[in-house]
């Protein structure tokens, strides 16, 4: 008999995302094929190191990183998995933190000539930390009195702040997966139904977001839009999965708006359901990101 690969699951840790993380945890575990992996999983606490002896003593082949945000998106946890000579989920070190870095990665898109926002001044516009997902810390700003509000907010997440053009149109994500020779999985549109943009609450509340899969735009469109997430998913370097987040200007111009790195794989989460309307389980997409691990 087929010894089973030793899996376990890192969930919890010490950024803004901690609890998204723990329902990204609870889902792999429970769709994961029991049949395939002996699977565990490890909480990384809000304070002290004692996970790491736990997670040695259960000697794992592989861990299924389901860390979001800072010191788990960030190429932290993946630089220590590298030094314990643990494979891992997921990207390596250098895009992670690139990933992570909205700052980096835009001048990196800009050299590359893929669009992106351009940094601005003036109202209105968007702010937003540099280094947190999920889009916590980020805000719309309309008016003058808006905007020093605004950078505060952004500041308790992250010493530095993003102030970008704001651009109305239509939200569209686009999940990759695949290491050397990657695929695009259908786009999905979003419509935020209680907010002005795809906010936290609209991400992880049930009914604040209407999410359309495929996205209703043209065949051409979308496929644009997956070239463009697989070009920058390649120049990144990311391998196994990945999600790019778009904004349709006049319904004309992708403009790239981040790349996240370790999405979310909550029941409310976007990868699953762009996974789903390509044919894929969840519990197939959980197989797929092992596979491209080993």
């Amino acid at each position: 008999m087929k010894k089973k690969l030793r899996v376990v699951v890192l969930m919890g840790g010490r950024s803004s995302e901690r609890e998204i993380s723990l329902l990204s945890g609870k889902e792999i575990l429970a769709n994961i094929d029991k049949n395939a992996y002996s699977v565990s999983s490890v909480e990384i606490p809000k304070n002290g190191n004692k996970w790491i002896d736990q997670l040695l003593r259960l000697k794992p082949n592989l861990v299924f990183i389901a860390l979001h945000g800072t010191f788990g998106e960030d190429g932290s946890i993946q630089g220590m998995l590298e030094q314990l000579g643990i494979s891992y989920t997921g990207s390596g070190i250098l895009a992670s933190a690139i990933g992570m870095d909205k700052i980096l990665f835009k001048k990196i898109m800009r050299t590359e000539k893929i669009p992106v926002p351009k940094d601005i001044s003036y109202i209105p516009c968007f702010v937003k930390p540099n280094g947190e997902g999920s889009s916590v810390g980020a805000s719309p700003v309309f008016k003058q009195n808006m905007l020093k509000p605004a950078i505060k907010l952004a500041k308790k997440f992250s010493d530095d702040v993003l102030v970008e053009e704001y651009i109305k149109g239509i939200e569209l994500t686009c999940a990759v997966i695949g290491n050397e020779d990657p695929v695009a999985l259908p786009v999905i549109e979003i419509h935020p139904l209680k907010a002005k943009f795809f906010d936290y609450k609209s991400k992880y509340k049930i009914n604040a977001s209407e999410e359309i899969v495929p996205a209703g735009i043209s065949k051409n469109m979308a496929k644009k839009v997956q070239e463009l997430s697989i070009k920058v998913y390649k120049i990144i370097g990311c391998s196994g999965f990945a999600r790019v987040d778009f904004i349709l200007k006049d319904n004309k111009y992708p403009i790239v708006l981040e790349i996240n790195t370790i999405p979310g794989l909550t029941k409310m989460s976007l990868v699953p359901k762009a996974a789903k309307s390509a044919g894929i389980s969840f519990s197939k997409l959980i197989d797929k990101i092992i596979h491209y691990a080993i």
